[in-house]
Order: C-alpha cells, then structure tokens, then sequence
C-alpha cells in the first residue's frame, strides 16, 4: 500500500499547478475516496499549508493565492523528456502507483513557463502510445523527435488547429501542405509518428516525426472523424504497406484467438461471413510461408497461388529435416594414429 504521506504530497503539488481543483479529480487521480482527500486536505492544513475550499457542486480546493513552494528547475527539453517518461509509466502502469506518477507531473507543470505547461497537457491529450516490445539486441532505438515538432503537433492535435507541415521523404524530396493531426504516435520498436488528414493528398496519411522538417500552426479549426481508433489505423495501415506479395488467408480459429498469435503489425484479421481472414503483405514469399506454417491452427490460402508453392518448399525442407534425424547415425571412424 502506498504510504499517506507520498498522496498528500501528491495532493499539494496537484493544486500548485493546476490552480483549483475538484475533490472528485483529486479522488480520482490518486484513486482515493473524497472522504480520504478531505482528510489529507486537513493534513496540509495541519502543516501550516493554506488550503482554501470553494464548496458546493462545482467547488474544489486551491492554495491561498500567492503561496508558492520553491520549484525545482528544469531546462525545457528535460522537462519534457521527463514528461514523455511519465507518460508512459502512466498509460502502462509501470510505477503501479497512481499517486507517484500524478505528483511528478503536478511537479514538472509546475515549474513551465505557461506556453510550455500548456503544449504539454496538450501533448498529453494527443499522445497514444503502443506497448513497447522488449528491446532486441543490437536494434537502435528511435530518439525523441525535436521538442519544437513534437510539441507543435500535439498541440495541434489537442487544440484541433490546422499545422503547415514541411516533410522529407525516404529520398529527400520535401513538400510542404496543410496537415489536420488527429494524435502523435510511439509505435512499438519502431519510431514516433503523427496521423492525420493531409490536404495535398486528400486523405488520412502517417508522417515520421524524423522526416518532419518544419510545423507551423495554421488555426484553421477541423473535425477530426467520430470514434476515430489512431492505433488501429497505424497498424493497419504498418501491416498492409504495399509489398510485392499480398496475401489473405482464412484461419480455422476464431478472430480474438488469432489475434492472440498474430502481431497487428504483421497482419489484419477480420472477421467477414462467418470467416476470420487474415490479410498482409510482404516482400519475401518464403518467409511469409514460414510465418503461416508457424501459426497453432489450420488455415487455407485464399491468394496469392505463389503462396501454396512457397509452403510446400517449405514443408519439404522439414520433411527432410525430419527423416534425416529419424535415419541410424553412421559408425563413428576414430584414427589411431596420426
């Protein structure tokens, strides 16, 4: 259980940066009951800590105005690098203690210039993050994208305002358009990326924030699409990136099952008349075949026909593999002399 002290604490740096707050977001952030965050309220006030409550349905608490502890002191890109790693021991409960990560967020807004706090939050609203994998060996990882982008296009994001966005693609031709972003992404063992609808294509389109060279906010407001799943759309979008082979594939198990075994990043499964389907892409026919030999339940080809050839090498191989360690070892030859 986490220790009362390390809530209360957690209660104050709270109302330091965010000014007056309810008894019930209080509650809930640190995963208290309001009766309990009345009695830590009087536990700061016990410590010569002015805590003013404003009562009544929209009442809250807040510190007497003027009242300040003093602040630790941060440079902007460690506070946000700061930020981005409570984010996400936030969304994957990786402190398993509400209160701690509350209270080193209430800590670091508290000590921003007001531009910054502000396109913080915002980047808190408009971050999605995908669980990362464990690390492979040897694999480099994807750094933080500049703070300028970052920031720019999470407010954009939060605020719904149109950005002017400069990128650079895998060959170094950069364009310059309109861009409406929905959210900034962390996708698994991959790298940072916004998605959103982009005017000079005319459709929904994923960005890397390495390749961003330049954002502007625009103002212009938009909609972004109702019940819109970023997520889901980046790893559709990651698993069905066009390929030499496109491949769809009815699986004997039921949709929650096959999504327990396949990667999103790999495949898309649906489910489509009574079917569950699995469909990709690839650029190696053979590995696609050694990842469908792979999977613990039966399946069918539906296309492409290359991959029924591709299995049957494949099985071939482990056929041999099989009836080569079935056969009678040879004698072993042992010299005498030399």
């Amino acid at each position: 259980m986490y220790h009362p002290t390390t809530r209360v604490l957690a209660v104050l740096d709270l109302l330091q940066s965010r000014g007056e707050v309810s008894g019930a977001e209080l509650a809930a952030r640190l995963e208290v009951s309001a009766r309990t965050i009345r009695g830590y309220v009087t536990m700061l006030r016990d410590m010569g800590i002015p805590v003013e409550a404003r009562p009544g349905r929209h009442g809250g608490y807040r510190l007497r105005p003027g009242f300040r502890l003093p602040p630790l002191m941060l440079a902007n890109d460690e506070a946000l690098a700061v930020t981005l790693g409570l984010l996400f021991a936030r969304r994957f409960g990786l402190t398993g203690a509400a209160p701690a990560t509350e209270g080193a967020l209430a800590k670091i807004e508290r000590v921003l210039p007001d531009v910054l706090r502000l396109q913080v939050r915002a980047l808190s609203d408009a971050l999605v993050l995908d669980r990362p994998n464990a690390p492979l060996p040897d694999t480099p990882r994807s750094p933080i994208p500049p703070p300028a982008t970052l920031l720019a296009l999470a407010a954009g994001a939060a605020d719904r305002r149109r950005t002017t966005l400069t990128y650079q693609d895998r060959h170094g031709a950069a364009t310059t358009r309109a861009f409406d972003p929905y959210a900034v992404v962390y996708l698994k063992n991959a790298a940072w990326y916004t998605v959103g609808y982009c005017h000079l294509r005319g459709g929904v389109r994923v960005f890397r924030l390495d390749r961003v060279v330049h954002v502007e906010r625009e103002g212009t407001a938009f909609a972004r699409p109702a019940n819109f799943d970023t997520l889901a759309y980046m790893q559709q979008s990651f698993a069905l990136l066009p390929a030499r082979w496109s491949a769809e594939i009815a699986l004997d198990a039921s949709a929650e099952e096959a999504r327990r075994w396949v990667a999103p990043l790999f495949a898309v499964v649906t489910e489509e008349n009574g079917a569950v389907i699995l469909r990709c892409t690839a650029t190696d026919i053979d590995w696609l075949a050694r990842a469908c030999i792979s999977l613990p339940f039966a399946f069918r080809v539906r296309k492409p026909p290359e991959l029924l050839d591709a299995i049957g090498r494949v099985h071939a191989r482990i056929g041999r593999a099989i009836a080569d360690s079935s056969s009678p070892e040879l004698p072993s030859v042992h010299n005498g002399g030399r």
